[in-house]
């Protein structure tokens, strides 16, 4: 079945196929992705009200994503994964524990930055099904869209992948055991961890 043309422009923009900054046509678009230019307008509009995309004078672009909105993100994702961790202690089903070992065993498995970029996020999304809150699934969701947009990943540095698979590993345990008060705090201190590497890759990064 092929994805609406709203798939298809997010996923372009999530991949960094339109780049940040980008200056988007109707007609361009239309062209590119064998569509007419109405459902290209509604789609502009829906990832504008989802703040991938601004308006600016007439013109629509691709919004850039800055080091303090990523570091404000992690700020708040640090309470929902802590909250999403402990929802799953709580809730969780057999089939639930079931497949966050499977995604927990997976994260051993990968071995380039994009796979082990790849593996933690459904490791995470994963546990964040098991919480069994809608609510708080969508606002990581949302969260996290942005966090996607950043070019590198701290999974990059061999140290943070060797804490992070320990990190879950105790995370998932806890959800096991159903103690509910360590697996918020594991969560928070692994998101936490996360944040801290983020911010020495920003301060290390060349200024232009």
């Amino acid at each position: 079945m092929k994805s609406s043309v709203y798939d298809q422009i997010r996923e372009a923009i999530l991949t960094g196929e339109l780049a940040p900054g980008q200056t988007l046509s109707e007609n361009a678009l239309a062209e590119r992705f064998g569509a007419s230019r109405t459902p290209v307008r509604e789609a502009l509009h829906r990832l504008e009200t989802e703040q991938l995309l601004e308006r600016a004078s007439r013109s629509v672009h691709v919004r850039e994503t800055s080091p303090e909105e990523i570091l404000d993100i992690y700020y708040v994702r640090i309470s929902l994964e802590g909250a999403a961790a402990k929802g799953a202690a709580e809730r969780a089903s057999q089939l639930d524990i079931a497949r966050l070992k499977v995604a927990a065993q997976n994260l051993k498995d990968a071995t380039s930055p994009a796979e082990r970029a790849l593996t933690n996020r459904l490791f995470h999304e994963a546990m964040w099904a098991a919480s069994h809150s809608p609510t708080l699934i969508d606002l990581l969701e949302r969260l996290n869209v942005h966090l996607v947009r950043y070019p590198r990943t701290t999974f990059e540095r061999e140290e943070r992948w060797r804490e992070a698979i320990q990190e879950h590993d105790q995370i998932l345990e806890s959800v096991i055991n159903r103690d509910g008060e360590s697996a918020r705090q594991l969560a928070e201190d692994h998101m936490t961890a996360a944040r801290e590497v983020r911010l020495q890759m920003m301060t290390e990064m060349p200024k232009s």
